[in-house]
């Protein structure tokens, strides 16, 4: 965990590329170890590129459905395009502008989809290659875009403007057509105000040659395209949000702004023949209903047994202050609500048939919410929802914190995911998700990959990423450790009542034992042991931590003066005996009336289900009335049964399986006498700043979003708020060094040590790094008993800026793992001995022996936020360094292995990411990522193992990218497929009696009215056509493929033939219809024959 200031951050983002000094050479120390290490990483072996991108779309505008393929795409107020297939299918895309997307139109089974931008450009994407592409453009100039409407099988899009204007765009070309529908020719020559933008556009289902106007004063014209006139105007003295049609072309509904539907015939002029206001209260009198919010869509689907159904958002009563949005299902005489946890932005109908002039029993309706997308299965009672298959819920909780895990043990996901499966809702629809187009890529990635995202309200979920692909295995809720109401008398309730005292600050996790320890913002830890089975803990361990150092008394690493720790166990008793304070007033720390913990744990039994059980909750108490300081650092090791965190003050040393702190001292008095600051001689309590100063990185008060509390709060200057922003550089820098990191490691504890030994290395605010030896007491019984001692060794070396990741590598330069105890089940009925036989020590790959003749066993590699060195061991002495940003600083930087090898990555505050050899240090890759880093990215930013990296690009997504070559090359066999050759249905059959007299759908030949020869050119300066930077490869992918080819033509063909069908029944029937006449024709001429002119 790492802790900045805002100036920093902001430095660092004005400093040009050209000043990031990767060109900066690594400087080699010592000579005599020259090329004892080859090193295998290359530059070539490095490329950036973006994977895939999870998660909610962030600020959704818009939405559109293809029946036929079945894909979803959502566009975004910032001009993101995101597709949805089948679970594990999705794509992202970007629009240069970055406008926001106001509206999206398939080209239905076609593999084209078209996008209407706040700018008022429209924009042709193709969908038939694995990363679409834009491949034409059009900007309208002196128009701004209101609606588009594209009917199936066309390929003529209609685009009405704010001006109440209709222009046509011919989709193949993107060419305007010269037909325009001026809204002064399409309202009434009597009418003199202007009818306001064009809400609405769509062709009678019957009759493509009718074409309905919506205008938002509440005007509608139905216009003929082939007579260029208005056959019918409909006014209705409310504004209109929507209008939709009944399949037949007889009738149309529309929603307007005061709560009410309106139907009307399309013969009929004058009024409409129901009005309906369906959440409005019906006077007893006659009266008009009250007026309602306006119903800002309305959907009319028919099916073909039964009463249509009539769906719409909005439209509720004013007096329903503070009810959640709805969405309203009307079927027949049923009216139901559904409640929506967020605002509605847009919802679709899902119906069985693509046609609109056919009955389109409908199945399913997409709700796209603010923050959620939910999708209501219509065909079963009650209306139940789907259980959503794709990773959405993200935000859930904001996220605080993340890690990255890359090639986890194999059998650690399907752990997870069992005892996940069992936290699942039920009531879900029964049926299969219905967004379910595309096909999977042909991933070849054999490894698995976990991501862990930690959340505000104090969750904890686990995340299956491999693949490139997101699904979330297990939920872990951390708040249930603590009680939740918090009583009054409580110090610092009352102020941090809208805080979010149980957020997440930092995750320690270690995949081989699977124990888990996470950091709160109130200054505790808590342990947990992964189990498969159900246990009820009775009394929640609890390990109260005074962290108060006073730079003025002179204490002795060793002394008991340090560490000052209220009511734990003894080491000596045993942790089933031990059990926590009953309450902090008990304390035995407690002369100076402030022992105050800022959270209470529960003192009832918890029931914890399989999956993550704590363990043990170790909880920094307020002293004197200063809360305590927030937790900067965090890690653990299994093996050794220790789990070490850190503030702007000092460390702690708790041992979890005895349930006892081991130590407990002030960053000062790790050095001893060697203490390289002259530091003034003073308390902490005394020199802290309000927090309106310097804020680090996770509580910046820059972007509200970011921090860790509720958005309704805004109380920043009470005391909780105090103890999570204090900073570094808040208050004078010599007295406080924070411990900005830990790393546990078997290696040479001291200079010339022939032995390894287990370390705890500590990396400090100031650039140093410290050793503590541990002494451990051997497995089994003994190891329950017996104290652990450590003893600080001194300082290995110092660097510029802020410890960032420390690491070990072995004589032949492989990294040396810490060492873990592989998981066993904690709930099973064994005594001590057994267990212990199970743990293991994983041994280290160097041998004394093989070091001795070597000489120099171990590398230790450090690196700080600006630069980078490499430790020879045991010999302490610096072998390269090198200097990796002198106007920036680093963000992040992890030790990561890659194609069989070792290197540093590092993500620089300027937006640089770069990787270094190991352990020469080398430049090895350094590319200008991001050109602005905000505080989501700084704190969200991980990268780990095999080429992969991830962060938080917005609060709703997870943006996964790759620095592996290799993994760019596969990237695209990786990627899933949007569109997939599938048969457009058969067209609804007319009947005889239709076809023979002219019923049934008008056909019209739109290329006939719309094309140059009949409508001329339009205005060149109405709009501008841009070619598309995906043109030459659209057109590529489109045609590449022999299965794609054939699939066309085949369609193409059936298309071919449907026709030829459609023209032999018309000849037939037009043949019975002679063979009729003619026998008629017949008889009449037998009857008549004999008759005298008289007779007639």
């Amino acid at each position: 965990m790492r802790k900045f200031n805002i100036r920093k951050v902001l430095d660092g983002l004005k400093e040009a590329s050209s000043s990031s000094s990767s060109s900066t050479p690594s400087v080699q120390v010592g000579p005599q170890e020259n090329n004892l290490i080859q090193e295998t990483l290359q530059s070539e072996h490095f490329q950036l590129c973006k994977t895939v991108r999870h998660g909610f779309p962030y600020q959704p505008s818009s939405m559109a459905f293809d029946p036929v393929q079945k894909i979803l795409a959502i566009g975004t107020q910032s001009g993101a395009l995101r597709l949805f297939g089948r679970p594990g299918v999705e794509c992202y895309c970007q629009h240069e502008s970055g406008a926001a997307v106001i509206q999206l139109q398939f080209l239905i089974n076609e593999g084209a989809l078209v996008s209407a931008l706040a700018d008022d450009s429209v924009h042709l994407w193709n969908l038939r290659q694995k990363r679409p592409a834009v491949l034409h453009s059009l900007k309208f100039n002196r128009e701004r875009i209101t609606f588009c409407h594209l009917p199936f099988q066309s390929k003529w899009l209609y685009i009405g403007t704010e001006r109440g204007n209709v222009h046509i765009v011919n989709v193949e070309s993107f060419m305007l057509s010269g037909y325009v529908i001026m809204w002064n020719k399409a309202i009434e020559l009597s009418s003199k105000a202007h009818p306001g933008p064009v809400v609405h556009i769509s062709d009678n289902p019957m009759d493509e040659g009718k074409l309905i106007i919506g205008f938002e004063s509440g005007i509608v014209v139905l216009w003929d395209l082939k007579s260029k006139k208005a056959d019918y105007r409909y006014t209705y003295d409310e504004a209109i949000h929507s209008v939709a049609w009944h399949h037949e072309g007889k009738q149309f509904i529309c929603s307007h702004s005061d709560g009410t539907l309106t139907i009307w015939n399309i013969r009929g002029q004058g009024k409409p023949i129901q009005t309906i206001t369906p959440h409005g209260k019906q006077p007893k009198d006659g009266k008009k209903p009250e007026p309602c919010k306006p119903i800002l869509k309305v959907e009319y689907k028919t099916t073909r047994n039964g009463d249509p159904f009539i769906i719409f958002s909005g439209g509720l009563s004013y007096d329903t202050v503070g009810r959640r949005p709805c969405l309203t299902v009307m079927h027949g005489k049923s009216i139901a609500v559904l409640e929506m946890d967020y605002p509605i932005v847009d919802f679709l109908t899902l119906c069985e048939t693509p046609y609109p002039n056919d009955f389109q029993e409908p199945y399913a309706v997409v709700v796209l919410l603010e923050k959620d997308l939910v999708v209501i299965d219509l065909a079963q009672n009650g209306y139940p929802i789907f259980e959503n298959p794709y990773p959405l819920t993200i935000h859930e909780s904001p996220v605080t914190c993340c890690e990255y895990f890359a090639d986890c043990p194999v059998d650690l996901i399907p752990a997870l995911y069992s005892v996940g499966s069992r936290q699942k809702r039920q009531g879900y629809s029964k049926k299969e998700w219905p967004i379910s187009g595309g096909n999977w890529g042909q991933g070849t990635q054999s490894y698995s990959e976990i991501i862990i995202t930690g959340h505000a309200d104090g969750t904890v979920k686990f995340w299956d990423a491999s693949a490139i692909m997101l699904q979330v295995l297990y939920k872990l809720k951390t708040a249930k450790v603590f009680d939740r109401n918090r009583s009054k008398e409580d110090k610092g309730s009352t102020e941090v009542s809208d805080e979010d005292p149980f957020a997440i600050q930092i995750m320690a996790w270690c995949p081989e034992s699977r124990m888990l320890c996470v950091a709160g913002v109130s200054a505790n830890v808590i342990i947990y042991r992964f189990s498969k089975l159900e246990v009820t803990t009775e009394v929640v361990q609890l390990l109260e931590v005074r962290m108060q150092y006073e730079l003025n008394e002179t204490e002795s690493p060793d002394g008991g003066g340090g560490e000052q720790t209220s009511a734990h166990p003894t080491p000596g008793a045993s942790p089933q005996t031990s059990g926590p304070p009953s309450h902090p007033s008990t304390s035995s720390n407690n002369s100076d009336g402030g022992n105050i913990p800022c959270l209470k744990v529960r003192s009832s039994p918890l029931k914890q289900s399989p999956g993550y059980q704590v363990d043990l909750v170790v909880q920094s108490v307020w002293v004197s009335g200063e809360p305590p300081q927030q937790i900067t650092s965090l890690a653990m090791n299994s093996s050794y049964g220790l789990l070490v965190f850190g503030n702007s003050n000092g460390l702690t040393v708790v041992d979890y399986i005895q349930k006892t702190v081991v130590l407990n001292l002030g960053t000062v008095e790790l050095y001893g006498s060697n203490d390289p600051y002259q530091r003034q001689p003073r308390s902490p309590r005394k020199t802290r700043q309000p927090s309106g100063g310097l804020c680090d990185i996770n509580e910046c008060s820059a972007t509200s979003e970011d921090r860790c509390k509720s958005p309704t709060s805004d109380h920043r200057d009470n005391s909780f708020s105090r103890s999570r922003s204090s900073s570094v550089t808040s208050i004078d820098k010599e007295a406080r060094e924070a411990v900005s990191s830990f790393h546990f490691c078997e290696t040479f504890a001291r200079k010339g040590d022939c032995t390894l030994t287990p370390c705890l290395y500590v990396g400090t605010s100031l650039g140093t790094v410290l050793v503590l030896a541990l002494t451990l007491p051997p497995a089994g019984e003994q190891r329950q008993l017996q104290p652990i001692i450590i003893s600080p060794t001194g300082m290995l070396v110092r660097l510029k800026g802020s410890i960032m990741r420390m690491a070990f590598l072995d004589s032949a330069g492989s990294l040396v793992p810490s060492a873990f105890e592989t998981w066993c089940e904690p709930n099973v009925t064994a005594d001590g001995e057994e267990r212990e036989k199970i743990r293991k020590r994983r041994p280290v790959s160097v041998s004394p022996s093989s070091s001795q003749e070597l000489n120099e066993s171990q590398f230790a590699v450090v690196c700080s936020e600006k630069q980078a060195k490499v430790i020879s061991l045991p010999s302490q002495t610096c072998i390269y360094k090198h200097s990796i940003t002198e106007a920036s600083f680093i963000l992040r930087a992890d030790v990561v292995q890659m194609n069989q090898s070792v290197c540093v990555a590092c993500f620089c505050a300027n937006g640089h990411i770069m990787t270094l050899s190991v352990p020469g240090l080398r430049p090895l890759m350094d590319v200008n990522y991001l050109p602005l880093t905000d505080m989501r990215i700084a704190r969200t930013f991980c990268f780990t193992n095999l080429g992969q990296a991830m962060y938080l690009c917005s609060p709703t997504e997870i943006q996964r990218i790759t620095y592996s070559q290799e993994t760019c090359e596969n990237l695209q066999e990786m990627l899933g497929e949007l569109f997939t050759p599938v048969e457009t249905p058969e067209a609804p059959n007319r009947g005889f009696f239709k076809g023979l007299f002219g019923g049934g759908a008008q056909s019209l030949d739109r290329e006939e009215l719309f094309g140059e020869l009949a409508a001329g050119k339009a205005s060149r300066s109405l709009a501008q056509h841009i070619p598309g930077p995906g043109g030459i490869e659209g057109m590529k992918g489109a045609a590449s493929g022999v299965v794609g080819d054939l699939a066309r033509a085949r369609i193409a063909l059936d298309e071919r033939g449907q026709k030829l069908g459609e023209l032999e029944e018309r000849t037939a029937a037009m043949m019975a219809s002679a063979d009729s006449f003619s026998k008629h024709a017949h008889d009449m001429m037998l009857k008549c024959k004999d008759k005298k002119w008289y007779q007639f």
